[in-house]
């Protein structure tokens, strides 16, 4: 007999949906589907086509187990969860609900509140099924239901072609929004039959995930697909033209051995050359082009007419209430990976600089005495730091709700808090550190040493905040608590052991950077 306070063994449950019906599992006040296919397999003459919504099966289908992750190279910081493979056939997504809304006597229970999670990983790595995503404490919580979904990764979710003469062939661009927007017409059109409101859809994303989320509030075929947004550590101004994705489509091709005029061979290659191929791209071009990133959304004048960063800095993005913010530290887990995605290194900085200027010819570039004024004080070493942090995050968040809050209720935050380990590490409140409290899940990861040093209560007392803030967004458009909008004088809502609401806390920051978006073509 099992204990207690044990987990109860899971009950079958199924939902008749417009897309199928699928059988998944009840486990005490939640129900899970996992595994539910949103689009025909991406593969063969598929690959790099936009994607095709999924073939409504004859039987039920057993939507118990995540379907694969999205092809990518594996490291062993990340984990994918258990028993996850890879396989270009990724386009899968899972959904838990209140079992209360879904149950056999709910008929008449009110639709939940959705939210979608786009996971993040540098538009290169990360899954669905990482533990942390786990969506059963963040549902059960705000009575809320949650999806998380792949998307296609690396050069087979963002090689851009629309530079090079095809002809007969066909390459669609911007692969991994299509599909994020396919998961979202899905969600639109069946999550009614889980317990869901489709009027009151809530994205969400982190990172890579947040800069999707950003990309559609500027993506004018995304419209009423959601109707408010969540936007973590968004890299929101590293969306680059055509010209740019040209010149990584050519070290691309150039790495797999096939000329533009056989550009149809690239169908014909292997998975594991693919990914070998677009990771030692991704691991070159940020070396080469500090400030920058291989593998991004693409403004190629079709999904993405124009560059988000732009279209909201000008409040001109679809006008739904939106919660953005960063991490305080962003940039020292880069510098803990030893990564090359952040221009850390004054040459570096130096070389970002220059060829930011010479790519926004117009716009007024801070001298390097002004630039350095937002960081007096800051120890000299950890100044890099700071601009890198910036430049990739905190910046592009605050033109973005410079503009943004003009024309929707917008709350931005900054994330401070750290735990004893990660204070003695060096690493502080660094990219990602935030996603346990968001989820609930602060001890799922098996190799993750954050809280060896203990933090558990003032942790569980943050993510309790955290889900609260979250879950109330979601089914009301607004936080709760004492935050207040942006337009309120700039508020910011410094989250940390205490939290505290700060008005125009990046005054220096502003003044040192300026007010034109700095983004590179």
């Amino acid at each position: 007999m099992s204990a207690p306070d044990s987990v109860p063994e899971p009950t079958v449950t199924t939902v008749s949906a417009p897309a199928g019906t699928f059988v998944g599992a009840e486990v005490g006040a939640t129900s899970v589907w996992k595994g539910i296919r949103y689009a025909e397999p991406p593969t063969g003459p598929n690959r790099w086509r936009a994607p095709r919504p999924a073939v409504v099966p004859a039987d039920p289908v057993r939507a118990d187990a995540f379907g694969p992750a999205a092809p990518q190279a594996l490291t062993p910081a990340l984990d994918l969860g258990e028993g996850i493979r890879l396989d270009e056939d990724c386009l899968f997504l899972n959904v838990w609900s209140p079992t209360a809304a879904v149950s056999a006597h709910a008929s008449d229970a009110v639709p939940r509140p959705v939210m979608v999670w786009i996971h993040g990983g540098a538009y290169t790595f990360g899954a669905a099924s990482q533990r942390v995503y786990d969506g059963t404490a963040m549902s059960s919580f705000g009575d809320v239901v949650v999806v998380t979904l792949n998307y296609r990764l690396g050069a087979l979710g963002f090689l851009d072609l629309a530079e090079f003469d095809l002809g007969d062939e066909v390459f669609d661009s911007n692969l991994a929004l299509r599909d994020v927007l396919l998961a979202l017409e899905w969600v639109r059109d069946n999550i009614g039959a889980f317990g869901g409101d489709a009027r009151n859809v809530t994205v969400f994303g982190e990172s890579a995930g947040g800069g999707i989320v950003t990309a559609l509030l500027a993506t004018p075929s995304a419209e009423g697909l959601f109707h408010r947004a969540i936007a973590e550590s968004s890299p929101a101004s590293s969306m680059y033209g055509t010209e740019r994705a040209r010149t990584v489509a050519d070290r691309f091709l150039a790495e797999v051995a096939v000329e533009p005029a056989e550009i149809g061979r690239l169908r014909d290659l292997s998975v594991d050359t693919i990914v070998a191929a677009a990771t030692r791209v991704y691991d070159r071009v940020p070396v080469d082009e500090p400030g920058t990133l291989a593998w991004a959304p693409v403004v190629d004048g079709d999904l993405l007419p124009e560059h988000p960063i732009t279209v909201l800095h000008q409040g001109r993005g679809h006008p739904v209430p939106l919660i953005i913010g960063t991490n305080h530290d962003e940039a020292t887990l880069f510098k803990f990976m030893k990564s090359p995605l952040m221009p850390i290194t004054s040459d570096s900085i130096t070389t970002m600089m220059t060829k930011l200027a010479t790519e926004n010819p117009d716009a007024v570039l801070p001298s390097r005495e002004q630039l350095l004024g937002a960081y007096e004080g800051v120890r000299q070493r950890a100044i890099g730091l700071g601009i890198a942090r910036d430049i990739g995050f905190r910046m592009p968040t605050v033109w973005l709700v410079e503009g943004h809050s003009r024309i929707a209720p917008t709350y931005l935050y900054r994330f401070d808090w750290s735990t004893p380990m990660l204070r003695l590490i060096g690493m502080g409140a660094a990219h990602a550190t935030e996603l346990p409290y968001v989820w609930g899940n602060l001890d799922v990861n098996p190799r993750d040493f954050t809280f060896r040093l203990g933090g558990h209560r003032v942790g569980r007392e943050i993510s309790d905040r955290f889900l609260g803030w979250w879950t109330s967004f979601a089914s009301s458009g607004e936080p709760g608590g004492e935050w207040p909008p942006y337009s309120n004088g700039r508020a910011s809502l410094l989250i940390d052991k205490r939290d505290t609401i700060v008005h125009d806390v990046d005054a220096t920051l502003r003044k040192g950077w300026g007010d034109a978006v700095l983004a590179f073509s």
